[in-house]
């Protein structure tokens, strides 16, 4: 009987292991959950990478907007500059929210990489961005010219996903 006690949680700990193995098998990282696609734009008031007055998330958008959580230090990122620079060149507005960033260090990345912004928010501390749901960047959401979040895209933006974005904006 003492063994059986004894044994009890590697058991369990062994049933734990094979437990979270299996999900992480088994789940697709780019499809996250997307909670708010359908409700508003949550209200958060941030900073401007260019030392502006704070303005709120939701008074960022004016007609179909496009906001983008992104990074310099994510690889990702960069995949997805290209992409963002395409969304601008078909006009389309295109907010940047800089998430758990150095303002310098943004600055720096949108000099080498590009700046597709219409406007860079800053998120130092990351209450934006859970507020949003942000899981990981990049993520990209469009929202409605009435403030409601219409999608949600994880992970880095392909040409596909600019086609969708601007279909579902109405822009194309």
């Amino acid at each position: 009987m003492k063994r059986w006690v004894a044994a009890l949680p590697l058991i369990v700990l062994a049933l734990l292991a094979v437990l979270f193995a299996t999900f992480g098998l088994h789940h697709d990282p780019h499809v996250t959950p997307a909670a708010l696609v359908g409700k508003p734009l949550p209200s958060h008031t941030l900073p401007t990478l260019a030392g502006g007055a704070p303005i709120d998330l939701r008074d960022t958008v004016k007609g179909p907007t496009i906001i983008n959580v992104f990074a310099s230090w994510c690889a990702p990122c960069i995949e997805e500059a290209p992409a963002l620079m395409a969304l601008k060149d078909e006009g389309a507005r295109v907010i940047g929210v800089a998430y758990k960033d150095e303002p310098g260090r943004t600055q720096a990345f949108l000099s080498q990489h590009g700046d597709p912004f219409a406007l860079v928010l800053t998120d130092r501390d990351g209450a934006a961005g859970l507020d949003l749901g942000v899981s990981g960047v990049p993520e990209t959401y469009l929202v409605s010219a009435d403030g409601r979040i219409l999608s949600k895209h994880s992970g880095a933006l392909e040409p596909k996903d600019v086609d969708a974005m601007l279909k579902l904006a109405g822009t194309r």
